[in-house]
């Protein structure tokens, strides 16, 4: 059986170009975490949203669809699944939110796992809910002349079950030393969890969703503001692609992980973009061309340059930041500092005391 102790092989993707992403999340995290604490109650939007879009992508990938009025009806829990595919709509709906109220307290064991898996397929008649694969089971592609061929052959049915229990076993223990960061090892997982396959169906939403669950353990909550799973379906071939490059000699252990954690790192931090995005459309939201200036140097947490002010607003003029910027320090809630073309401005946060 493969292993899948993950100490012996993260350091090996320590490049420069997955040590830059890693990088920028810690960033984006620590620029989320502060933006929650003040204007939790703005995010309403935000997460209403993404649970729509999250659950519309991530079957839409599968083939499961229904209209979009319909959609938006069922993940509000305003009416009553109909077609099967609306059943596999609710059931992921139900999943969704499950895992972002309850995170902290579903950790990443079997039992949890099949019991999503069964919560997935709770409005669905099929026997195989909650249960992993009886017979062995192929990722197969079709090109585009139709053609069908075998992409990956996962692990045989037999050795389902002690592969997932391994699985887990060592994501936990990896986990819970502290020594790695978590934003290595859960795409691991994930590649890992795609290439066993353990279900008969639901295998990829599966993965989608345990991503989300083990990002939020972790402290990355972003999905619950910019829908993951829209990105994914967004630059879904680059997604498959990724997984197929990781997948090479992966029953011979010496398959690379790096291109899927690579294309998830990229994903996270798009999602941390998209919410500085929408962030910052929230602040500024009904603010004058002043206020929005008094905001971003109140933002900054530190001196900001008039140049850099300009670069945040590039809808407003350099007289206008100008008298903003007069405006404010006669009014004493900036101080400048310096002179000439290194002056910059810092917000007097003792005023406020």
């Amino acid at each position: 059986m493969r292993n899948y102790d993950y100490r012996s092989k993260w350091e090996k993707l320590l490049s420069p170009d997955i040590v830059a992403l890693l990088s920028q999340i810690h960033e984006f995290k620590g620029r989320q975490n502060l933006f929650i604490e003040f204007k939790e109650d703005a995010l309403t939007h935000l997460v209403e949203r993404a649970k729509i879009q999250s659950t519309a992508a991530s079957n839409a990938i599968e083939g499961i669809h229904t209209s979009d009025e319909r959609l938006k009806l069922i993940v509000k829990n305003k009416t009553i699944a109909i077609t099967r595919d609306e059943h596999e709509i609710a059931g992921y709906r139900d999943v969704l939110a499950t895992i972002h109220e309850n995170h902290d307290y579903i950790p990443p064991t079997v039992n949890m796992i099949l019991q999503l898996h069964r919560d997935l397929y709770r409005f669905s008649a099929h026997s195989f809910a909650g249960q992993y694969k009886i017979s062995n089971n192929v990722i197969a592609e079709i090109d585009c002349d139709g053609n069908k061929s075998t992409r990956f052959t996962p692990v045989g049915a037999w050795e389902t079950q002690s592969s997932m229990d391994e699985l887990c076993k060592n994501y936990r223990e990896i986990i819970e030393e502290g020594k790695v960061d978590p934003l290595l090892i859960i795409p691991m997982f994930v590649l890992d969890f795609l290439c066993i396959h353990p279900f008969t169906d639901g295998n990829g939403r599966m993965s989608r969703l345990l991503t989300l669950l083990l990002l939020y353990r972790a402290g990355y909550i972003v999905g619950k503001y910019i829908s993951i799973e829209k990105l994914i379906e967004q630059t879904k071939e680059t997604y498959y692609e990724s997984l197929k490059d990781s997948s090479v000699n992966w029953h011979e252990v010496v398959s690379n992980y790096e291109p899927f954690v690579k294309y998830m790192l990229g994903l996270i931090v798009a999602a941390y973009r998209d919410f500085d995005n929408n962030a910052d459309k929230l602040i500024t939201k009904g603010l004058s061309k002043p206020e929005r200036v008094a905001e971003k140097i109140k933002e900054s947490m530190g001196k900001i340059s008039k140049k850099e002010l300009l670069a945040k607003c590039p809808d407003i003029s350099v007289v206008t930041v100008q008298r903003a910027l007069n405006s404010l320090i006669q009014n004493n809630q900036i101080t400048k500092l310096g002179g000439g073309r290194y002056t910059t401005y810092v917000w007097n946060r003792e005023q406020e005391l």
